[in-house]
């Protein structure tokens, strides 16, 4: 029966304890361990799988602990608490409609950053430990709502890739989407698959003003200590600033060159410590402090690996997606509700829309063919179906990501403050765009 289905139920049960505020990372392990003994596995051998799936997470998980050494030393550096105290100071002498102004510049300015570190400058999500952070004052004083930012920079990341076929996105569009649909019977171009995704991507923009709107009223944060405490003489010393900018370009520049954001980090890293703004008595600090910083999101992704690793061991899955094959019948409408929804459910529990894609498109693309679906649609269904868990998933880096930087100073809630908030405002409206491209198209 269906609803004793293993992927199923263990989903739920994350969610449920996500949602009763339980650590994600606890979460993550209960709902693997469960899964396994539903599905008839032994105790033993799921704590095997689970184990050996943490080692597909330990790459991006050392990545996230070394980006928060480099960001813990930028800190350090003072450069961003001076952009920081500079823009309080130009906001106490605005008026207030150039603070609303500058409001919804940070708004614009942030949204954009999150679109090009996934194209126009390939760096992922390495950008939000190092610029969020130090204008969490500015933040803090303007009473801005840091749920607005959650949502802006989930959508940013997520629309990147749906619609500029250019790093991260040439690899969704083309290596995943296109490549994917032609193996399981339907053969399209490049050009097709953005121009159908553009509808999915318009809807979730439309969720984020709609975000924009609800958190509009002001929310009051506490300016916490820095996360590294900072010698105020070398803040306002030009060689700080020098090496901050240097360190960050290193940094950038690697990045671009070799796609490795563990050498990147790295690099940047050692900048500081060359140029002596990370003294090497106080480097193991500032290490440690970058990676305090850093070790929530670092043993959530390990975690996600594992509970994915479990997950793909199971029948689960197949007997799921194979469920809904059989019961749709030649109702478009129910076959599109269930495959969004099949497909979110493997995607939130998968963490990511990259590993989800080639898992429905198997069974979804051959159903939407024999349901008369149009190339377009099928593509939006296809896409929709990981893309939702994407922005909906405790365990995925487009809601990790915000989080790493809006709750540095532990003021902002990884559930209730951006998984929630994505969840309404991008996942929503994207399953909602999904169903009426799909009786439209």
């Amino acid at each position: 029966m269906i609803l004793g289905n293993s992927v199923l139920l263990s989903v739920i049960l994350v969610f449920a304890l996500c949602v009763f505020h339980v650590n994600v990372v606890i979460s993550l392990t209960a709902g693997a361990l469960f899964c396994g003994l539903v599905d008839g596995l032994t105790l033993h051998n799921t704590i095997n799988i689970f184990s050996n799936g943490l080692g597909a997470g330990a790459k991006i998980a050392l990545s996230y602990a070394i980006l928060g050494a480099f960001a813990s030393a930028v800190a350090h550096s003072g450069l961003p608490d001076l952009l920081a105290e500079w823009l309080i100071k130009k906001i106490q002498s605005s008026s207030n409609s150039n603070v609303g102004f500058t409001k919804y510049m940070f708004f614009l300015s942030i949204g954009l950053m999150a679109i090009a570190c996934k194209n126009v400058i390939p760096v992922h999500i390495a950008f939000i430990p190092i610029l969020i952070p130090p204008l969490l004052k500015v933040f803090n004083f303007m009473k801005i709502d840091r749920r607005a930012f959650a949502c802006i920079i989930t959508c940013g990341l997520i629309v990147s890739y749906m619609i500029i076929p250019v790093g991260f996105g040439e690899i969704f569009l083309d290596n995943i989407m296109r490549n994917h649909l032609s193996i399981n019977g339907l053969e399209v171009n490049l050009n097709e698959v953005v121009s159908a995704l553009k509808f999915p991507a318009i809807a979730m923009v439309c969720g984020v003003f709609i975000s924009l709107f609800r958190y509009r009223k002001h929310r009051i944060y506490q300016n916490k200590p820095d996360i590294a405490p900072i010698d105020k003489s070398i803040a306002k010393s030009p060689q700080a600033i020098i090496a901050s900018i240097s360190a960050i370009l290193v940094a950038l520049v690697i990045q671009l060159v070799t796609r490795e954001v563990i050498l990147s980090a790295l690099a940047g890293f050692f900048v500081f410590l060359c140029l002596g703004i990370v003294c090497r008595s106080e480097s193991e600090k500032v290490v440690s402090d970058g990676f305090k910083m850093m070790a929530g999101i670092s043993f959530t992704m390990l975690a996600a690996a594992g509970f994915s690793g479990v997950i793909h061991a199971t029948n689960g899955i197949s007997v799921l997606i194979n469920w809904l094959a059989q019961c749709v019948g030649d109702s478009r409408v129910l076959a599109v509700v269930g495959m969004l929804s099949v497909g979110f459910l493997i995607s939130v529990g998968i963490g990511s829309c990259f590993s989800t894609i080639p898992i429905v498109a198997t069974v979804y693309v051959p159903l939407c063919l024999k349901l008369g679906f149009s190339p377009a649609t099928t593509i939006i269904i296809v896409a929709v179906s990981g893309i939702c868990g994407d922005a909906g998933s405790p365990a995925s880096d487009s809601t990790l990501g915000p989080t790493m930087g809006l709750n540095a100073d532990g003021q902002h809630n990884h559930i209730s403050d951006t998984v929630l908030p994505a969840f309404m405002h991008i996942t929503v409206p994207a399953f909602l765009c999904g169903i009426i491209c799909a009786l439209v198209l």
